[in-house]
């Protein structure tokens, strides 16, 4: 009997279903861009503003592509950048917030 053979990616984490997404995957990038950004820019005081407002739009972009995402890769990545953008954003309110000193 002749039998299909289809490739086992229900184990593997960063499965795909063989489709384009590109919306998603252009959240995920912004999300994990924003996140390393907001994280690394909320370890000197001085640049609180860069990194509260990297957290908040990566947030954001994160939040939204969780909602839309359609593989386990896109919401691996997302998660990671959502946790990075969210430490980064609070320490970046801790440090000043989104106008401390400007307004």
């Amino acid at each position: 009997m002749a039998q299909v053979l289809r490739p086992n990616t229900t184990g593997s984490l960063f499965a795909t279903d063989g489709k384009p997404h590109p919306l998603q995957d252009t959240l995920l990038v912004v999300t994990l861009v924003c996140g390393v950004l907001a994280f690394v820019t909320s370890m000197f005081d001085s640049l609180h503003l860069l990194s509260s407002w990297a957290g908040l739009v990566g947030i954001l972009a994160g939040a939204y592509g969780q909602f839309i995402s359609e593989t386990t890769r896109e919401r691996f990545g997302l998660i990671v950048g959502l946790g990075l953008s969210g430490v980064g954003f609070y320490l970046g309110l801790a440090h000043g917030g989104l106008f401390g000193g400007v307004i």
